[in-house]
């Protein structure tokens, strides 16, 4: 099957921006949750910042899990614009929230979107290039996101106190999307082609537990967990990490952009050399410098200069490592079950997600969260490493299923 280059670009574009959205609501949250501690806004305290920030996920984790399936069964069009409208008029009313608890129930209504934008734009972007560019669609389309983080970043130190544009933003963006999306996204070829199938020739989730794929679906969801655990962690709390080791307010945000400029670095770098070295190779490579990184950010580093490096490099590795596993998924899964497994690898990194959040908000609770709280990082990025580890090389069956089912341009 075959596409026009002006129609592949439209869809890569339509999925980078939808991925955008999504970073760009993580740190608007992130970025927002100094000023709500600061002035009490609702009452709020640093537990029901951590219940906040934990509900959103659960709800990120259920759209994930619910979506991503449905994707393989109804197409991956109608999902993908579904859940950015579903996430923009939520996330536009989360400032009227009257009270803590319905802050809450906005954000987890906004997160049942953003769930599925992640995975269903990554399958769609995996079918809409070429098998042996798979680690770049993925790291590509993830650069969207950390623009949306720094984008975030930069409004938040524009309107300083008044957190409230940064929700109105994103819901507006988004709104301004789904029109776009109905007029230029298309349906995946490679779905399409897959619909031709006979019903017993597709697999189903429970197949990705079976023995032919148990060790990879296990080691992908084991990387995925880690990997979303220090994205999120990261990007919730890294202000508030700074905060706590001594740095002012404005410099600690000011990191958070730092972080996700690294992270959009090195999505570009690692599409590229994982393109060429193999996608297991640097994803072992890129949790082992995220580990190292992440260690030597629990001291107190006196120079600016170093400090803004080793963020930098911490963003370069770290959020990059997590969408490797992504495009190992989008390599070795074929489109028939792609949309699933790709579903329940976020799914799954999703607990992560919740987990790392509600972990360092106990720590700051607690008072700790430095040096604790790069310690916990660090450790986590040893066990994304371990998962790696466990990773099997594609064979020679894999790869051809996966060829005979891709669209590939």
């Amino acid at each position: 099957m075959t596409t026009s280059p002006k129609r592949a670009a439209s869809t890569a574009v339509l999925c980078w921006l939808t991925v955008l959205l999504e970073g760009y609501d993580l740190v608007a949250l992130g970025a927002t949750i100094p000023t709500l501690l600061k002035t009490h806004h609702l009452g709020f305290t640093a537990a029901d910042a951590t219940a906040v920030a934990t509900v959103s996920l659960v709800g990120v984790a259920v759209g994930a899990a619910g979506l991503g399936p449905l994707t393989d069964r109804f197409g991956r069009r109608g999902m993908l614009i579904g859940s950015v409208l579903l996430f923009s008029v939520f996330t536009l009313v989360t400032p009227l929230a009257p009270n803590v608890a319905v802050f809450g129930v906005l954000r987890f209504l906004a997160g049942l979107g953003l769930g599925a934008c992640m995975p269903v734009a990554l399958t769609v972007m995996s079918e809409n290039l070429p098998e042996h560019r798979r680690a770049s669609a993925s790291t590509f389309t993830m650069t969207g996101y950390h623009v949306g983080a720094v984008l975030t970043s930069v409004l938040a130190l524009a309107v300083a106190g008044d957190w409230h544009w940064l929700f109105y933003g994103g819901g507006v963006a988004g709104l301004v999307v789904v029109p776009l999306m109905w007029w230029k996204l298309p349906e995946s070829a490679a779905y399409l082609a897959a619909k031709q199938e006979p019903e017993a020739e597709r697999i189903g989730m429970r197949d990705l537990l079976g023995p032919r794929v148990r060790r990879t679906t296990l080691a992908v969801w084991g990387g995925s967990f880690m990997g979303l655990l220090l994205v999120y962690g990261l990007n919730t709390w890294l202000p508030q990490l700074m905060r706590s080791a001594g740095y002012p307010i404005s410099r600690s945000i000011a990191l958070l952009l730092v972080l996700n400029i690294g992270a959009v670095i090195g999505l570009v770098v690692a599409g590229v050399v994982a393109d060429k070295y193999g996608i297991r190779r640097i994803a072992r490579i890129w949790f082992a410098a995220g580990a190292v990184l992440l260690a030597v950010l629990s001291l107190r580093i006196e120079s600016s200069l170093l400090l803004n490096a080793l963020v930098l490099l911490t963003g370069v590795f770290v959020f990059s490592a997590q969408v490797l596993i992504y495009g190992y998924v989008a390599h070795v899964f074929p489109a028939r079950t792609r949309g699933t497994a790709l579903g329940l690898a976020s799914a799954v990194g999703r607990l992560g997600s919740i987990t790392g959040p509600f972990v360092t908000g106990a720590l700051v609770t607690a008072g700790i969260a430095h040096p604790w709280g790069f310690w916990f990082f660090a450790g986590v990025a040893a066990l994304g490493l371990g998962a790696m580890l466990l990773l099997a090389a594609p064979t020679a069956d894999d790869r051809a299923s996966t060829r005979s089912a891709a669209y590939t341009g």
